[in-house]
């Protein structure tokens, strides 16, 4: 009998619900407790790499990314101009029917994740998280925010950048670590010719548009910031057009549409990158707790489902040393996560250095050639 027979994810988001639902196909009990209450995610669109599309397929929810959602082939580099430069390549690595990449908008991947959890059985509990763990031997003692506790076999902090799993377990562990850049993102309609994703590469800036349905597209804007401030909401649509200045065509024509009423969500980059370790006792991070990224990549998410996917697998098969299947799971996750941060971090330097478009395209193109590689 397996070792793991009841596991607590502590966060409803991506990896939390893919970690839940995988759990579930091997016959473990989950608990999933989401400190917000109505389950929500706000935000614009999220691109989806071959790899992330890979994850999706293994998780059961690829058909319905490719219903709700846009999928294309292939990826355009321009100058800011509108001048193409280059292509990358995006195979199709999740299989010939199902193309080398995506966008969704981010609610729409959460409502799809979210029925796939419940239909799995997990129970989900909601307006909850933790107040204190406590450790034995082989278990972990969980009290929770109204009163309530329980014993599990496991706990997985799946509950992101700010992770407060990782500060209660881990009180030693790298703070976030804001990156420079600043991320802007605009849903607007999406015109006939915009038929996969592009990029856009301006001096010290990056533009880009991608297809999140059949009518919209999301527009994502990396700009250069000294510090992280808060920006009031009701200066976005007015700073992000000044920012846009330098761009022409597609994204001139979505600069020149910005007004109040635009769907924009402004937010700074901050990454952090724990190696190891990655769980203490019964307790065990994944996703943007343990390794949280820049959106250079399009790999965030995905790489949060790949740890879902590795940490499910080694659970369901870990009999009765649940240590041993925990460092199995950090050992085949941790230098691809490795990669995906730190080589996302070196094109944000790139962008704010006015660095070489060779050196940016070839970063790229070999980090992506990377990932294709089995998890």
């Amino acid at each position: 009998m397996a070792a793991v027979r009841k596991v607590l994810v502590v966060g409803g988001g991506v990896g939390g619900m893919s970690v839940a639902i995988q759990l579930r196909k091997a016959g473990i009990e989950v608990d999933l407790v989401e400190q917000d209450k109505d389950w929500q995610v706000y935000g614009a669109g999220i691109t989806i790499s071959g790899p992330t599309l890979r994850a999706f397929k293994t998780i059961g929810v690829v058909d319905q990314i490719m219903q709700l959602g846009y999928c294309a082939d292939g990826c355009s580099i321009a100058l800011a101009n509108g001048q193409v430069i280059g292509e990358i390549p995006t195979p199709r690595i999740a299989g010939p029917d199902i193309p080398g990449g995506g966008g969704i908008m981010r609610p729409v991947l959460a409502r799809i994740l979210s029925k796939a959890t419940l239909d799995a059985g997990v129970s989900v509990r909601l307006g909850a998280t933790f107040t204190s763990i406590e450790q034995s031997a082989d278990k972990a003692h969980i009290v929770f925010t109204d009163g309530s506790f329980g014993d599990y076999d496991l706990v997985i902090g799946a509950d992101g950048l700010h992770s407060k799993v990782r500060t209660t377990m881990f009180p030693d562990a790298p703070k976030p670590k804001f990156t420079g850049q600043g991320a802007w993102r605009a849903v607007v309609p999406r015109p006939a010719e915009v038929v996969k994703p592009i990029m856009f590469m301006g001096h010290h800036t990056k533009a880009g548009v991608n297809p999140v349905s059949q009518e919209e597209m999301y527009l994502f804007f990396l700009d250069k910031r000294a510090a992280n401030d808060f920006i009031e909401p009701e200066r976005w649509a007015g700073l992000l057009a000044q920012e846009l200045a330098e761009f022409s065509g597609v994204v001139a024509d979505i600069r020149d549409g910005i007004s109040a009423q635009s769907r924009i969500i402004y937010r700074p980059l901050e990454s952090i990158l724990m190696l190891s370790p990655w769980h203490s006792g019964r307790v065990v991070l994944m996703g943007d707790a343990v390794h949280a990224t820049t959106p250079h990549l399009a790999s965030g998410a995905g790489i949060a489902v790949e740890d879902a996917i590795v940490l499910a697998e080694e659970l369901a098969n870990a009999q009765a040393d649940v240590e041993a299947a925990l460092i199995r799971y950090q050992d085949r996750r941790r230098e691809r996560c490795r990669l995906v941060v730190e080589n996302s971090l070196r094109l944000g330097e790139i962008e704010q250095q006015g660095g070489s478009q060779e050196e940016h395209q070839q970063l790229m193109r070999s980090t992506m050639g990377l990932l294709l590689q089995p998890i």
